[in-house]
């Protein structure tokens, strides 16, 4: 059977529209994105609670800041590239560094962004959050853990990084799931080879690992969905169970996932690993599947990774002793 597909825009909107009667001073900001974002469907149910800021990002996050000192929880819609760049002094002096509590919203994030190119797309969001002090960054897998998550971050105090992606996608889990903020999930156990992956990356790791499976390779899959605070104590078990790793993230590999998990394992458990995703460049306009082929981060490029990585670490092997007779 299919898998169920779902665009995480359209989960996030319709979550809003949810949690609205449940958090009374919740407000949407939009920076005149609404019909891509799909902030327009809360705009449409609550529209005393949606303000229009224009394409005035920098005075958006102000006045986010400003209700957020009134105790009004204000979300924030616009595409991650603007959210992480065009406000980014803003976002540090007025919310961040008074620890205000203030929701990002940041959809179009990755490669994957409906052919709008390089500008606006953001392969270096989660290095940037990631770096920025009392930040929670949160990176779901798709559309059913979105929504939950979207449940914790808002029984969560302080400025929060929602990465979102656009189309719709395959969905990794069903309605038994539960996320918790700061915790690693197990999505699959295995003995050869730990694969460590975040967002929407986890559904082709996930692919991979059915690859991989078929040429007796059994990969062990722990996702990140959330990058800070991260789950240390579940990216040492993994390591651990299999001792070799691979990081897997749509997403610069310099900053992200992977140098979070070299940071961890490095001073807790050293161990044999590759980053694996976007290679310190730019993307460009192009079909999605198209774009993932080419930046190498489909299922059929994570499993080649991880055959040259299990290839490097049993070179450096030294054989077993044939004993004597």
């Amino acid at each position: 059977m299919a898998p169920k597909m779902l665009a995480m825009r359209e989960v996030w909107a319709a979550t809003l529209v949810e949690l609205a009667p449940l958090y009374p001073r919740m407000l949407v900001l939009d920076g005149d994105l609404a019909n891509s974002t799909r902030a327009e469907v809360f705009e449409a149910a609550y529209p005393d609670r949606f303000l229009e800021m224009g394409i005035a990002e920098q005075n958006m996050m102000g006045v986010a800041a400003g209700l957020a000192t009134l105790g009004f929880i204000p979300w924030l819609s616009s595409f991650a590239a603007f959210l992480t760049h065009r406000d980014l002094d803003q976002l540090r002096v007025v919310v961040a560094q008074p620890n205000l509590n203030v929701k990002l919203g940041a959809g179009y994030s990755g490669l994957l962004t409906s052919k709008t190119g390089k500008t606006h797309q953001d392969v270096q969001d989660l290095a940037i959050m990631r770096g920025m002090p009392n930040m929670t960054v949160v990176a779901p897998a798709d559309g059913v853990e979105l929504r939950l998550a979207m449940y914790a971050i808002m029984e969560h105090h302080g400025p929060t990084y929602l990465r979102l992606t656009r189309d719709p996608a395959p969905c990794l889990f069903d309605e038994s799931h539960r996320f918790v903020l700061g915790k690693a999930v197990v999505v699959r156990e295995g003995s050869d080879l730990t694969i460590i992956s975040t967002g929407a990356q986890t559904v082709r790791a996930a692919e991979a690992a059915d690859l991989l499976a078929r040429e007796g390779i059994s990969v062990h899959l722990l996702h990140v969905p959330t990058l800070k605070p991260l789950d240390v104590e579940a990216i040492v078990a993994a390591a651990d169970r299999t001792g070799v790793v691979l990081t897997t993230e749509e997403h610069n590999i310099i900053g992200g996932l992977g140098a979070a998990v070299a940071e961890t394992l490095g001073e807790h458990r050293p161990t044999p690993m590759l980053r694996h995703g976007i290679n310190d460049c730019y993307g460009e306009s192009g079909p999605n599947e198209a774009l993932l082929d080419k930046y190498g981060l489909s299922a059929p490029h994570i499993a080649a990774a991880a055959r040259r990585l299990l290839e490097r670490v049993h070179s450096r092997r030294p054989p077993a002793p044939t004993g004597h007779r």
